[in-house]
């Protein structure tokens, strides 16, 4: 198994556990963003040295801005914030609109299943929509959307040399 599919399957599985963890007890564990930053962080150096750790840096710096200024108006969780910094580190700053792209299609995608779901009565469940448990679970999207363009880009990236992960 190459190099080039290994750093993928390491962020998948870390973003799987976050989504899992975040449909169970709608909570995204600090620890999990900061293996998620690191992990991130080694891959950009591994792929460009300093220069790629500095880009990957960027990326994440910026994602964490964008959403503690979403978790100040409410529109974000903390969890979710930290969460998708802590998955922009493995994409370079230059990525960073594909990704959001990734997240809000893929994203859009799970809330509308989501909420067509809400509306079919099953036993119990319509107790467990009001409140906190009636959320969607952000964390899935995110998942969703770093593992579609982690993954699309291992797939192009015979095709298109100079691509970046």
């Amino acid at each position: 198994m190459s190099l080039e599919v290994l750093w993928p399957l390491g962020l998948t599985a870390l973003l799987l556990i976050g989504a899992i963890s975040d449909i169970r007890a709608r909570r995204l564990p600090n620890w999990l963003a900061l293996a998620l930053l690191v992990y991130g962080l080694a891959h950009g150096f591994m792929l460009d040295g300093l220069s790629g750790l500095g880009w990957h840096a960027a990326h994440s710096a910026v994602a964490l801005l964008v959403g503690m200024g979403l978790f100040a108006i409410g529109a974000f969780g903390g969890g979710d914030a930290k969460f998708y910094a802590g998955m922009a580190a493995y994409f370079p700053l230059q990525s960073g609109i594909n990704l959001l792209l990734w997240v809000t299609l893929l994203g859009g995608l799970f809330i509308l299943i989501w909420m067509v779901g809400r509306r079919v009565p099953v036993g119990t469940r319509a107790k467990e929509q009001s409140g906190l448990k009636g959320k969607f679970p952000y964390g899935v999207a995110i998942t969703s959307g770093g593992i579609g363009a982690a993954w699309t880009a291992v797939m192009l990236a015979p095709a298109l040399p100079g691509m970046q992960l």
